[in-house]
């Protein structure tokens, strides 16, 4: 017969705080989200300021942390602190406004015209058709169902979505057809840029061969995207000559002719705003030695409102819970900018210390290195090193990478010594930029020649090495020769 106990368990579980959790996702955002949350916490936040660039003031001021004095100051807010009496008239806080030519207050130059305001306004590919339709002679119906379908094209300026679905989605009174949603759709394929509106590749460079001028060249070019696409992705000349019976020379030149075309006609237009990878640290060799810098660029200009937090401090009382909250977040968003960009700092050093030899030499030269490694460098778990090296870039005089790229398991020669993937990589891509282009070598011959210098690799890991290059096949390069 079953019984009812109580027994008494004592275990040791390990928790994060909210605290600790927000310091963690911090850590591992990229600069654009890190610099991106600033800003909101920035509008949010009445205690943080953007710094005005005091040359008075060094960088690392704005992020020197509060002394736990003041932050367990801060947690007995709710005592009701009574207010100065010396300040009955408020005089000192006339004072603390008008202190450091108002510092307190966040200036923002609303009167000037910044460079940004200067660029070029670049339509995007909705708004460019949409002016032609409103240039044609049209019919309201007409001219919804041509928008409707401009609504519908993706960045490439292709229509994915199938006409059906789009009729049915359609509010008309009557309701719209088939036949009429396809002349819109060759209303809408006829305007700028040609291939717009375009159901496939194939369609889409059909719509563009009116811009060949030679007769013959743009049937041969018609029949071949119509019929022989496979044939024509595939770089097959001589199958193409041998199935049209045309002279493989005339061939060549008509699907030359073809890829001069645009595949993505929606990228012409709106298409100008360009992602550039901002480092997060650089590093210079300086007296022999190499250097790590933190990037000035990727680090947010904020700082405690002094000003603000006086006059909060002088007034608190038991009602001011979230003043004093945001107080803390304020400060507590300076302490993790702080750790954010020093564990970076700390990482990247213990890298550029571990791959000198790749600063001086090339990725021939980059050694095997793991998380642990670093962690252990630096006192810290494996986790925090991954979400360091992940999305955070450092810019060195070989080029700017992400840090996760130095990481690499070991493999070991017939020598005995260990060398990393990345040195097989860069041996592969010099492999086949020494090979002969009438006769490329195969993965398997790489293999080959690899295992003669002692390096022993699977041929799968060359295979992988040769695509992460974006390298063809053998069969491909040999065809391209």
């Amino acid at each position: 017969m079953s019984s009812l106990a109580f027994r008494q368990d004592q275990r040791l579980n390990q928790t994060l705080s909210p605290r600790l959790q927000h310091a963690v996702r911090l850590l591992q955002m990229s600069s654009l989200e890190f610099a991106a949350m600033v800003r909101d916490t920035l509008v949010k936040n009445p205690f943080l300021e953007i710094e005005e660039g005091d040359d008075n003031e060094s960088d690392e001021d704005s992020f020197a942390p509060p002394d736990d004095a003041a932050a367990a100051d801060l947690n007995d807010a709710n005592d009701g602190a009574p207010t100065d009496p010396h300040d009955a008239d408020g005089s000192g806080d006339r004072d603390l406004w008008q202190a450091e030519d108002g510092s307190g207050r966040q200036r923002f130059d609303d009167g000037e015209m910044s460079a940004m305001d200067s660029m070029a306004f670049e339509p995007s590919l909705a708004m460019h058709l949409h002016g032609q339709l409103n240039l044609l002679p049209l019919q309201p119906r007409d001219l919804a169902l041509a928008r409707t379908l401009v609504e519908s094209l993706d960045d490439d300026g292709y229509l994915r979505t199938p006409l059906a679905e789009l009729l049915a989605v359609e509010t008309m009174d009557p309701v719209a057809t088939l036949p009429e949603m396809q002349i819109a759709l060759r209303r809408v394929q006829s305007l700028d840029p040609a291939g717009v509106a375009a159901r496939s590749v194939a369609e889409c460079l059909l719509l563009q061969l009116p811009a060949i001028d030679c007769t013959r060249m743009r049937a041969l070019a018609q029949t071949i995207l119509n019929d022989h696409m496979s044939a024509l992705a595939a770089r097959d000349v001589a199958g193409l000559a041998r199935v049209l019976g045309v002279p493989a020379a005339q061939v060549q030149a008509v699907c030359d002719r073809i890829r001069r075309l645009d595949p993505r006609p929606g990228w012409r237009l709106g298409a100008s705003q360009l992602s550039y990878v901002v480092p997060d640290v650089v590093v210079k060799k300086r007296h022999g030695q190499w250097a790590v810098q933190l990037n000035p660029a990727v680090v947010p200009k904020v700082r405690l409102n002094q000003v603000y937090e006086k006059l909060f401090q002088r007034h608190r009382t038991a009602q001011n819970v979230e003043m004093g909250n945001h107080l803390q977040e304020a400060r507590w968003t300076l302490r993790n900018v702080e750790q954010r960009f020093s564990t970076i700092v700390e990482v990247a050093q213990a890298i550029v210390k571990r791959q000198q030899n790749f600063l001086d030499y090339g990725a021939m030269a980059m050694k095997p290195m793991g998380l642990r490694e670093i962690a252990d460098e630096i006192g810290v778990h494996e986790s925090t090193v991954s979400r360091v090296t992940n999305n955070k870039y450092i810019a060195t005089p070989v080029g700017v990478f992400e840090l996760k790229y130095f990481f690499s398991r070991a493999m070991q020669a017939t020598s005995g010594r260990s060398f990393s993937g990345t040195a097989i990589r860069s041996l592969v891509n010099d492999i086949i930029d020494a090979e002969t282009p009438e006769a490329p070598l195969s993965d398997a011959e790489i293999t080959r020649q690899l295992a003669s210098q002692g390096l022993v690799v699977a041929r799968r890991t060359v295979t992988k090495y040769r695509q992460m290059l974006q390298i063809d096949a053998v069969d491909r390069r040999r065809r391209m020769a």
